[in-house]
């Protein structure tokens, strides 16, 4: 059976793996989630990811990241824009996560970025999801 959202599907394997405290989760591979991945390693939320290649479609592999205390890092994730209704912001309509302290991810004519690069560049698109 084919997936209908595979970005919420990435999402509720990374926070279903920060619950059960799996060092590190499996997705399988798109280039849309090899960027939000890239943009969740480079705001701090995950350690690191890693691609791994096979004989059919690959492997995304996110390591999470805990704190000293052993509390997971992503402590939500919620998915903004649903194939069934996109959501599009403007660049000066940006929202902000938990008033700047959680992150927003879009896709932009830039690639996709988190809502503070987002912002510092200009540009708007859909906004696909929210992690705090």
């Amino acid at each position: 059976m084919s997936m209908s959202d595979p970005l919420a599907d990435m999402l509720t394997r990374i926070r279903n793996g920060a619950m059960v405290r799996f060092e590190s989760v499996d997705i399988p591979l798109s280039s849309l989630k090899a960027h939000v991945a890239e943009v969740l390693k480079k705001e701090g939320y995950i350690n690191d990811y890693h691609v791994i290649k096979d004989d059919q479609q690959g492997v995304l592999r996110v390591d999470l990241k805990y704190d000293q205390k052993n509390n997971q890092v992503i402590t939500g994730l919620r998915r903004v824009s649903k194939p069934g209704r996109r959501i599009y912001v403007k660049a000066g309509e940006i929202p902000r996560v938990m008033s700047g302290l959680g992150l927003g991810v879009l896709s932009t004519s830039k690639g996709i970025v988190s809502d503070r690069e987002a912002r510092a560049l200009g540009v708007g698109g859909e906004y696909l999801c929210e992690v705090w």
